[in-house]
């Protein structure tokens, strides 16, 4: 007896390539599986402006998971930085694929990083994280925004004179664009974004689906993704703050090291956090309590604001 699942994913290139991933994983696994892409063009698709003025990163999944709970869908791939922290009742997310590189790149023909960079230069990002940490690093440069997918951003830097873009490694190598000029950022001084790098795979609860989807899952990823989630909700973020942070194995064991970051978007005031633990909840919750005794709560109040 065979399946046929309907994959729901946004209509981007990066979306797509990264469902193709997932779909080529499942038919790998699963011989009397088929799985027919959906793609959704979802609110988030059809902004202009700011997406911290316009909801917040939720208007990227809003569509899948209304498809999801709907049945037209049986499981949906996000960007797991893109996936709000709350989901609907009846979803849940089923398998956490093994992460890509978290790192951020700095795109770039005129230098071979970012302290090369000729002073005054401009700068293109879409996140207020980057933009605070590009100007906390390099208070002199010019931070310029940008949005769009990733073809249209590398556009963009082409054409409009820029001296480089941050972009995350992790879409241009789902998106095989070897040839792009990217100098990676070292994490420990550029924190990456909660989940950057990391796929989630989300499905009804009880569903077929669920349960052909849990042998995607990559248990370090998943620990990992529990502990930069958990840091985001006990410090209330959203996408709408620069707001960072970073969770990766310590040592051999089972333990963990979670960097968080929250910074003003002018780089002038920033609280920072590292701690180690075995349990995410309790990582997440250590390193806020960290941040917020380093003044996390003052600079997201004024970040609110």
């Amino acid at each position: 007896m065979s399946l046929t699942f309907r994959l729901g994913t946004r209509r981007s290139p990066l979306a797509l390539a990264q469902a193709r991933q997932v779909q080529a994983a499942l038919a790998e696994l699963h011989a009397d599986l088929t799985v027919e892409l959906v793609p959704i063009t979802t609110a988030g698709d059809r902004l202009r402006g700011s997406l911290a003025d316009r909801g917040g990163k939720g208007l990227f999944t809003a569509e899948l998971e209304a498809a999801l709970g709907s049945g037209r869908l049986d499981l949906a791939v996000h960007s797991l930085k893109d996936l709000p922290e709350r989901l609907p009742p009846g979803l849940k997310i089923a398998a956490f694929p093994e992460r890509a590189d978290p790192r951020d790149v700095l795109v770039t023909t005129a230098a071979c990083g970012l302290n090369e960079l000729p002073a005054g230069s401009v700068v293109l990002t879409g996140a207020l994280r980057r933009q605070a940490q590009l100007l906390y690093l390099r208070p002199d440069l010019r931070v310029e925004p940008v949005r769009g997918n990733v073809e249209t951003r590398l556009r963009r830097w082409r054409e409009s004179g820029a001296a480089a873009i941050v972009l995350a490694a992790a879409g241009l190598d789902r998106l095989g664009l070897a040839e792009v000029p990217a100098h990676p950022f070292d994490p420990q001084d550029f924190v990456p974004a909660p989940g950057q790098g990391t796929l989630a795979v989300q499905v009804r609860a009880g569903s077929a689906a669920e349960v052909y989807c849990r042998a995607l899952d990559h248990p370090p990823t998943a620990r990992a993704a529990a502990a930069e989630r958990g840091l985001v909700s006990a410090l209330g973020g959203d996408c709408a703050l620069p707001l960072a942070a970073w969770a990766r194995p310590a040592g051999d064991g089972a333990a963990l090291r979670l960097t968080g970051l929250v910074a003003t978007a002018d780089g002038g005031r920033r609280a920072r956090a590292e701690v180690e633990g075995a349990d995410p909840a309790a990582l997440a919750g250590a390193c806020a309590a960290a941040l917020l005794a380093e003044g996390a709560d003052e600079i997201l109040r004024a970040a609110r604001k």
